[in-house]
């Protein structure tokens, strides 16, 4: 079976998660051979004017931003060294071990209360947030951990956000936290897929 084609959207999702092409080639679950020609086929218009190719865009031969757990290794570590503590996790962020998770298939992409997994059209996203059942952040066993909605924390957790950021939502204006609308066009079966979905 041949591995489906890829669309600018999908490079784009896989850019945002990661730090290099080949860990993108990995979000997506396919090969680097595979995902390497689609990188190159799409561009991105910079801000001086000039086009380059997603793939371009995304090279990161220095490393820079991915985590250096032994000296010499380029590797991030084994997710099973965080999550039996055999690693101090706290040199990675909280996002990039919730995408592990879920890409790894560690723990299931919805909500732990109510089962909540709609993405948002925009950009794919779904609103869940890593929890610790014993509410202790430093206890990374796999047990402890679940993701939950933003309703269902707010519910059964505690508030999502600080009072001040509260009250910044509220007061400002309606475009101040509008998402940008992604920079592709949707195919016919996209558009037809939404349209029976009653989304547009």
């Amino acid at each position: 079976m041949r591995p489906k084609p890829l669309k600018k959207e999908d490079i784009l999702r896989a850019m945002r998660h990661t730090r290099s092409n080949r860990a993108a080639a990995r979000y997506l679950g396919v090969s680097y051979q595979h995902y390497k020609p689609y990188a190159k086929i799409y561009t991105e218009r910079q801000p001086n004017g000039n086009e380059i190719t997603l793939f371009e865009k995304h090279l990161n031969p220095s490393g820079k931003g991915i985590p250096k757990q032994l000296v010499g290794s380029k590797k991030e570590p084994a997710l099973d060294l965080i999550l039996t503590g055999q690693i101090d996790p706290s040199h990675w962020s909280v996002e990039r071990i919730k995408s592990r998770l879920i890409i790894e298939n560690r723990i299931a992409e919805d909500c732990a209360k109510c089962g909540f997994h709609e993405r948002r059209i925009l950009d794919y996203r779904i609103p869940l947030l890593l929890s610790f059942k014993d509410g202790n952040k430093k206890h990374w066993n796999i047990d402890n951990l679940e993701l939950v909605c933003y309703n269902c924390y707010f519910l059964h957790i505690g508030d999502v956000f600080t009072p001040e950021q509260i009250d910044l939502i509220e007061d400002a204006p309606k475009d101040k936290f509008k998402v940008e609308k992604p920079e592709f066009d949707l195919d016919e079966d996209m558009l037809d897929n939404m349209r029976s979905l009653g989304l547009i």
